[in-house]
């Protein structure tokens, strides 16, 4: 069984993978800042795009998609702020979060514009 931290780069990688066969440009992964962690920067032509990736190996919890609570979009944010101040972008920005199943048949779902930003940026 797989520990945390390579499943998490393992969905990375396939999250990537995916986002970048849908004509996605590689910007970055695994920024770190004090409020959190944003897992993938892409680029979406002019749109700078912030990933947040979810693996879980069943849906014993729920799915993916579901376990990006209020908190984690207020980090995501937050952190988001904190990469702009260090790599300023003067397009648009959109939060995506990409959920894995990692069952036999791997699933993936990629949720485009999935936070409301409008009143933060």
């Amino acid at each position: 069984m797989q520990n945390r931290r390579t499943q998490g780069t393992e969905g990375e990688n396939l999250a990537r993978s995916l986002l970048e066969k849908k004509g996605y440009g590689y910007v970055g992964r695994n920024y770190n800042c004090r409020w959190g962690e944003i897992d993938l920067v892409m680029r979406d032509r002019e749109t700078l795009v912030f990933v947040e990736v979810r693996s879980r190996r069943s849906l014993r919890y729920g799915h993916p998609l579901e376990s990006v609570t209020l908190t984690k979009q207020r980090r995501l944010i937050q952190t988001a702020k904190d990469y702009l101040l260090h790599h300023p972008h003067q397009g648009p920005v959109r939060f995506d979060i990409v959920g894995i199943l990692m069952t036999p048949d791997i699933q993936i779902q990629h949720l485009e514009n999935a936070l409301e930003t409008s009143t933060f940026f």
